[in-house]
């Protein structure tokens, strides 16, 4: 669908994983769901948010993989490792700022979202995007998200120094445009 552009809204995710349970359907993932749902602060609410690859520009996945299995397609779409390269170290893993992909060991593969590259590379939106009740995950043009949103769409994410943009855009509330992400600010440090 030339023009359409992935969204995930946070703030509209009710936790039915339908988008889970969607996305294992997707022919390309073998039975195995390549979205997950985080569960925003579990001690304290039931929020939750649809975690799906960021599909960034200049992929960490990609620099670090020593067998050269993770590729970019000329769409942007940040693919699941080629199995023939694939030697399942785990260096994507360990190296992906939104710690999406995910090694799975019984077929030795790292597998991650691919934004359902087998659907939308012939028209159609992914699997997650056509299931989400709430349209927490959408596939539609930008004008359409900026017009039924009042959040504000954003593709670049600060973590510390490092600025990562992607092909994915966060709704996050205005007037942010960048969210920032501090690992420090996650980091328990108990009573004294």
């Amino acid at each position: 669908m030339f023009g359409y552009e992935f969204y995930v809204d946070p703030s509209r995710c009710i936790g039915c994983e339908s988008c889970v349970s969607a996305c294992a359907e997707c022919g390309t993932h073998r039975g195995v769901s390549m979205i997950h749902l985080d569960f925003i602060d579990r001690a304290n609410t039931i929020a939750t948010a649809p975690m799906v690859c960021m599909h960034c520009e200049d992929p960490t996945c990609a620099q670090v993989c020593p067998a050269d299995a993770i590729k970019i397609g000329e769409d942007g779409i940040v693919r699941t490792a080629l199995k023939a390269r694939c030697i399942g170290c785990s260096n994507c893993v360990l190296a992906c700022p939104f710690g999406v992909p995910k090694v799975y060991a019984e077929m030795e593969l790292m597998m991650k979202c691919d934004m359902c590259y087998d659907r939308t590379s012939i028209g159609k939106r992914p699997m997650c995007a056509t299931v989400c009740p709430s349209q927490a995950l959408m596939y539609v043009p930008a004008e359409e998200a900026a017009q039924k949103r009042r959040e504000r769409a954003s593709n670049e994410f600060h973590f510390g120094g490092q600025v990562v943009r992607t092909k994915v855009h966060y709704m996050l509330p205005a007037p942010e445009s960048v969210m920032s992400v501090d690992v420090a600010d996650a980091i328990w440090e108990g009573e004294e």
